[in-house]
């Protein structure tokens, strides 16, 4: 059987009913507030909010933050800008500066470029380029 023991719990109430928790061997504050948000700060800088509808946030200590959607639906954005969503039917799609890009179960994929371009590069092989006036300018199969 697994036991957690906590030795040391320092705990201070605040205005507006927000509780903080400090755990001295772990060197953890945990936070919570009427709103129902939780917040926990480990000690290398990582920080989880636990929010109301079951959503959880983690910003790590390189800037890169993960969010996991009460859906099921996560979100990871890099610190460069990149987006990564990965959807619950199995789509995952990257947002970077230069394109948008989706890609399916299928292994079909479909990338927007800044400059209105779109490709779509189908699971048969087929290959799809339109200009950024949505007019197909390669059909390839």
């Amino acid at each position: 059987i697994n036991k957690i023991r906590v030795q040391c719990i320092k705990s201070k109430r605040l205005k507006y009913n927000m509780r903080i928790y400090y755990y001295n061997d772990a060197r953890t504050t945990h936070s919570t507030y009427p709103s129902g948000l939780e917040v926990v700060q480990f000690p290398n800088n990582q920080r989880e909010k636990h929010h109301p509808d079951g959503t959880k946030e983690t910003c790590f200590p390189d800037g890169t933050v993960k969010i996991l959607h009460s859906d099921g639906q996560e979100e990871s954005i890099f610190p460069d800008g990149t987006v990564v969503v990965e959807f619950t039917n199995g789509q995952r799609e990257i947002h970077t500066s230069q394109y948008k890009r989706r890609m399916f179960p299928d292994g079909t994929v479909k990338t927007v470029y800044t400059n209105g371009r779109q490709e779509t590069k189908f699971s048969s092989g087929r290959l799809r380029i339109k200009n950024n006036e949505g007019l197909i300018i390669l059909d390839k199969k």
